[in-house]
């Protein structure tokens, strides 16, 4: 069960990372964007480091409050649940 779960966490965050980056090339172009709440609700099932590294690697959401301040904290509880129980 442990590893289905740790396959699941790699998976989710790979897409959070790779929608970041989507989400980034569609600004450029002044295309249709992603719904900021898909953006968070895909860090709070679980992709919240992809999301993050998405925003730094891409330079993508880092001036929105609540992306600098809602993605760690969204990390913060998924660390300290999966530590604490």
């Amino acid at each position: 069960m442990k590893d289905i779960l740790i396959y699941y966490l790699i998976l989710i965050n790979i897409i959070a990372f790779i929608t970041i980056y989507i989400d980034k090339e569609k600004a450029i172009k002044h295309k249709w964007r992603i719904k900021e709440s898909n953006l968070f609700l895909l860090a709070i099932i679980g992709g919240s480091l992809g999301t993050y590294l998405g925003m730094y690697s891409f330079h993508h959401k880092t001036k929105h409050k609540k992306f600098i301040l809602g993605i760690p904290l969204i990390m913060f509880f998924q660390i300290s649940l999966f530590f604490f129980k």
